[in-house]
């Protein structure tokens, strides 16, 4: 099957330029041929002239003739003549059969005429045996009028429309296949885990159904992967949380008791906490990573979201200022209040996080004309100039800005944020400040796009 589709296109070509030229040679020769005769109309006309000129020569009026020619010739603008002929054989030779009854001076009406000589042929309408009408053809009556614009029909004209014809039909033997294969991409890329391309194509065998076979292949083996991935993550969910619960459970049966040697247990929950946060971080980042679940799109007003985050900031970390410049109102369209609440949370705790205590954080809210742009500034370390992306990947561990299992982290906050900003259409980065600290700027357009969102809890 190498090189199948190669051959197909060659052979095709080939065979289509044999017969394309045989065709313009086969038209060629036949309008030619067609477009020597005389028209009718004009054979009529002058078989007409040689039957007057008969008339005329058989009533003896030779002066009527004489005036009738002169003017035949002045209304044609051409030569005529009635003459006489005769053929006498010498040395004891005899006239073959066919000259026995007469011969042609001229060429018969019905003849052909040669279209690339100048000069007119001289045409005969004969009277009798030796009596011949003659004359020279008018140029009116020329046949070939339309021969130069023939031939550039045919020469120009039909091979144009003919390889436009042979393009057309190998453009679409080619794209039929590619525009299968480029709508199974769309549908897969939607979550069609199912699509198949091949099937399509019926029982064409070439390279492009062998790369119709290796896309199916892939698409086989990537669903396989995500629905692996899937059962995985919903497996994840239920072996964790369950236990999770029980030891919830266990927990508040051991503080409710009193025996005094129960010290640890407050500890326990707490461990118990930060696994259930890490276990929901970590299924809402596969989550928004694998799923591009469909947005809820809401109308939100960006100043009255973060007043609530900063509200419940500050009874969180009391030993932070909070300072804030909001404007009034800061109106964005079609965003997720539940995703841009949840980003917006995690970078102001981060902030919190890597600020000492009596530090602190500053959130500003600014119109950029067609879209808001929020910074997030502490007073934390900072991060190193070649690992400011690093932050945002899912449990980054930076050595300098490692938070202690104190304070619960376990490097999924910037990871979370930045999938729920870019989610609801916005971007985010971070920058150092002078001559310490951390700025994290969130760009949010007014009118979010409708794009990948979350419309459900993950499983």
């Amino acid at each position: 099957m190498k090189r199948r589709l190669l051959w197909k296109l060659c052979a095709t070509v080939a065979a289509g330029t044999v017969a394309f030229f045989w065709a313009i040679s086969l038209l060629s020769s036949h309008a030619e041929d067609q477009m020597s005769y005389l028209a009718e109309e004009h054979q009529a006309t002058l078989l007409e002239y040689g039957n007057t000129a008969k008339t005329l020569y058989e009533s003896g009026d030779q002066a009527a003739l004489s005036r009738w020619l002169r003017e035949l010739q002045d209304r044609e603008n051409t030569w005529a003549a009635v003459a006489r002929t005769g053929i006498e054989p010498v040395a004891g030779s005899e006239l073959a059969p066919s000259l026995q009854d007469g011969f042609r001076l001229g060429r018969g009406v019905d003849w052909k005429v040669h279209l690339y000589f100048d000069d007119n042929p001289i045409m005969e309408v004969p009277i009798d045996q030796h009596t011949h009408f003659l004359i020279k053809l008018p140029q009116r009556m020329r046949p070939g009028t339309y021969l130069a614009q023939t031939g550039l029909l045919i020469q120009i004209a039909l091979p144009l429309l003919a390889l436009s014809g042979l393009s057309v039909a190998l453009y679409r033997h080619l794209m039929r296949p590619l525009r299968n294969l480029e709508s199974a991409t769309r549908e897969f890329s939607r979550g069609q885990l199912d699509v198949r391309v091949r099937p399509l194509l019926g029982n064409r065998n070439d390279e492009l159904s062998s790369l119709a076979e290796t896309f199916d292949h892939m698409a086989k083996r990537t669903g396989e992967l995500i629905r692996m991935q899937r059962h995985l993550i919903a497996a994840l969910s239920h072996e964790l949380r369950t236990p999770l619960t029980r030891i919830d459970m266990a927990l508040e049966c051991a503080e409710n008791s009193n025996d005094p040697h129960v010290t640890t247990l407050p500890r326990v929950r707490r461990e118990c906490a930060v696994m259930r946060r890490l276990v929901e971080d970590t299924l809402t980042l596969a989550w928004l990573d694998t799923e591009q679940p469909r947005l809820d799109q809401d109308t939100l007003n960006l100043t009255d979201l973060i007043d609530s985050i900063l509200e419940d900031a500050r009874f969180e970390y009391p030993d932070h200022e909070l300072r804030a410049a909001l404007p009034d109102e800061a109106v964005v369209h079609g965003s997720c209040q539940r995703a841009l609440g949840q980003a917006l949370e995690n970078v102001i705790r981060n902030a919190l996080q890597h600020t000492p205590a009596g530090g602190s954080v500053g959130v500003d809210v600014s119109d950029d004309g067609e879209s808001f742009r929020v910074e997030v500034a502490d007073e934390g370390p900072g991060v190193p100039e070649d690992q400011r992306e690093a932050i945002f990947e899912p449990f980054a561990r930076l050595e300098r800005v490692a938070r202690d299992d104190a304070q619960g982290g376990h490097g999924l906050g910037l990871a979370l944020a930045r999938r729920e900003i870019r989610a609801v259409g916005g971007s985010i980065h971070a920058t150092n400040r002078s001559p310490h600290g951390l700025v994290i700027t969130i760009q949010l357009p007014k009118n979010a796009p409708g794009g990948p969102s979350v419309d459900g809890e993950p499983a």
